[in-house]
Parts: C-alpha cells; sequence; structure tokens
C-alpha cells in the first residue's frame, strides 16, 4: 500500500536532468541512505523518537543539492512535503482531542456508563472497521482490485454494519459482568485499541518502510535495459520485502526503549486515551499516504498524544 509514497521519495523531491549523469543519481541516493540510517540508529540509540521520514527527504535533498545544486530539486513537491509535516501532526491532535471528548461527553460523563458503554463502543469499533475497510478498497488492494467510488462506499458501510453487529453482543456480555466504575468501563476498549493499534501498524508500513526503500528503488529502477533513470520508479517485491524484514527486526531489537519513552513518558494513557492516539494517528497516516505524501508517523503519534 506504500507504492505513491516510495516513487515520490525516490522522484519527486528531485527532478534528474540532463546535468546529473546515471552514477551521480546511484550515489545521491546511496548517501541519503546511509545518512538517514546512521542518523535514524544514533538516534534510537540515545532514546530520541525522532521521525524516518524527515531522516530520508533531508538526506535526499542534501544530496541532490550537492551533486548538481539547487536547481535538481522539485521545490512545489518538497513545499508540499513540508507543509504536510505541519499540518498533520496537528491534525492528528485534533482528531485524538474530538474522539477523547465524544467518549468523555457520550460513556464516562453519564450516569449509567455501563448502559452507555454498550450503546457507544460498537459504534467506535465500527467506524475504525468502515475506515479500514475504505482505505483498502481505494489504496491497498488497488494493483488488484480497482472499485468504484459507489464501491468503496458501499464496502466502507457494509464493514463497519458488520462489525458493529458482532461487537454488540460481545460488549454486551463483557460489560454485564462490570461495575459503573470508570476503571471498568476503560477495560472495554481493550480490544478495540488491539485493532486500532494493528491499523496503525500497517499504516506505518505503508508510510515509513516506504520511506525508507524509496532511494533504493530509485537505484534499482536505474539497471533496466536502457541503463538510464527511468521516468517511472518499478518497486520490485524483493524491494519490499528488504523493508518488511528490516521494520520488523528494528522493532523486536531495538523498539522496547522508544516504546516507553513514547507510551510513558509524555502523557499517561489509559486505554480510552490510547485508543484515541492509535485511530487518530491511523486516520492521518492514512490520508497521507492515499495522496502520496511521506509524512511523519512519529511526529503524528507524538501530536496525538
Amino acid at each position: 500500500a506504500g507504492g505513491d509514497v516510495v516513487k515520490t521519495v525516490a522522484k519527486g523531491i528531485i527532478s534528474p536532468g540532463d546535468g546529473l549523469s546515471i552514477t551521480d543519481f546511484r550515489n545521491l541516493m546511496l548517501c541519503a541512505l546511509l545518512a538517514a540510517a546512521l542518523w535514524v540508529n544514533l538516534a534510537t540509540f540515545l532514546n530520541a523518537p525522532v521521525s524516518t521520514t524527515h531522516s530520508i527527504v533531508g538526506g535526499v535533498l542534501g544530496s541532490g543539492i550537492a551533486a548538481a545544486g539547487f536547481g535538481l530539486v522539485n521545490w512545489l513537491t518538497m513545499s508540499k512535503i513540508a507543509a504536510s509535516w505541519v499540518i498533520s501532526p496537528v491534525f492528528g491532535g485534533l482528531v485524538a482531542a474530538s474522539l477523547l471528548f465524544f467518549i468523555q461527553l457520550k460513556v464516562f460523563n453519564v450516569v449509567d456508563r455501563v448502559k452507555a458503554a454498550k450503546k457507544w463502543v460498537p459504534i467506535l469499533i465500527g467506524l475504525m472497521a468502515g475506515a479500514f475497510a475504505a482505505y483498502m478498497a481505494m489504496k491497498g488492494l488497488k494493483k488488484i482490485w480497482k472499485p468504484s467510488s459507489i464501491e468503496i462506499v458501499a464496502y466502507s458501510a457494509l464493514s463497519f454494519s458488520v462489525f458493529w453487529m458482532v461487537s454488540v453482543p460481545y460488549i454486551s456480555k463483557v460489560s454485564s459482568l462490570l461495575t459503573n466504575e470508570r476503571r471498568d468501563i476503560n477495560s472495554l476498549f481493550n480490544l478495540p485499541l488491539i485493532a486500532g493499534v494493528a491499523l496503525l501498524s500497517f499504516a506505518h508500513g505503508a508510510n515509513d518502510v516506504a520511506n525508507a526503500i524509496g532511494p533504493l528503488a530509485a537505484i534499482v529502477s536505474t539497471f533496466g535495459e536502457t541503463n538510464q533513470i527511468a521516468s517511472k520508479v518499478i518497486i520490485p517485491f524483493w524491494v519490499m520485502f528488504v523493508g518488511a524484514v528490516g521494520i520488523a527486526i528494528g522493532l523486536l531489537l531495538f523498539g522496547p526503549k522508544l516504546i516507553k519513552t513514547v507510551g510513558q513518558k509524555i502523557t499517561r494513557l489509559n486505554a480510552p486515551r490510547a485508543y484515541c492516539v492509535a485511530i487518530s494517528s491511523a486516520i492521518t497516516v492514512l490520508i497521507a499516504t492515499t495522496l502520496g505524501l511521506p509524512v511523519s508517523s512519529t511526529h503524528i503519534a507524538i501530536g496525538s498524544i
């Protein structure tokens, strides 16, 4: 689902012309990869949640200027990317705040919290499922299936209805064992939170892994039959696979340190708050991915928190 972002990083930031040789193009992309990799790993070692997106875009921008001057840079695309970096964390924060305000108003600030939770928690689960279905229909499966706008709306509505209907008896059964205490009501958001985190991880993979492998895809595209800088970047499966394996190993080995920083050291998070953070972050990243903008998942998550 990250193909458009790969193309933005690979060819949207700089505009290779006659003044740039194919060797220089390969070298500048390699330098961008090395620079971003060194900086992100150093920041991770120092327990700082920096943006992979900012690092790789800055690497491509800097190496492009070093290779052929400021004229090589596509400043229109860069302005859009820079604007998205400012807008996306603010937008993520507003969505998260609005969701939490809604939950507070409809679930926690009422006399019978259990009854309110039975009504609204399934709806929140359905909304999450509908948004995810719309994204998959519109973006994730576009290489094998291209639905119309009406079909996208229909499948989104169907997903909302199915997950809402399935959630109603589940939430009703679980909530029947709970008291009206806030802590008990919080536990109803545990399962939606897990689903929200899965959606956010999908969005993160579609966007940030695409950022990392963009320069690699650009280099690979130059080794075709013409041995020239291709006008279109074709992304082989093995390039995507490299990014997928890399993010999984990185999470396993170095993830726990940053998880503690983001999850515990910024603000206190309970299940409803964390659910709002996950969903708002995912929605913001998915919108950006749909538009082909390499936004920062890190900054959006921090803004939402």
